[in-house]
């Protein structure tokens, strides 16, 4: 059964303005892993814009509760393309206190824009 949806779109150009205006920002909003690929080169402005909104799109799902930590949020993208959402700590207790079991996200961006949206699924 469906619990929530969630949906963010993202100005990339202004995202990627917000990361150069305010350093400690990348670090704070993103894993080492979201930020690199896995051999280390870093990720474009746009992979990490659409990040951020799948994470936006996690809290949304969730209901926007207090206490979330980017970090307890984590996207990963599989070999074939796939992104994978990965919670612990507050998002993984938000979670199981709605019953969630599963998650899908869907990650796209297209010249300016970015979007993300993500379902939450619980078993009954």
């Amino acid at each position: 059964m469906i619990v929530g949806i969630g949906v963010d779109v993202v100005d990339i150009p202004r995202f990627e303005h917000s990361l150069v205006r305010t350093p400690g920002l990348r670090d704070r909003l993103f894993t080492r892993d979201e930020v690199e690929h896995g051999d280390r080169t870093p990720r474009s402005p746009a992979s990490l814009a659409v990040r951020f909104a799948a994470k936006e799109a996690v809290a949304k799902a969730l209901g926007a509760p207090a206490g979330l930590q980017w970090h307890d949020c984590e996207i990963e993208t599989l070999a074939d393309g796939r992104p994978v959402l990965h919670i612990r700590g507050s998002v993984l207790e938000a979670a199981r206190t709605r019953g969630i079991s599963r998650w899908h996200v869907s990650m796209s961006h297209d010249g300016p824009v970015g979007i993300a949206t993500v379902i939450a699924e619980s078993d009954s």
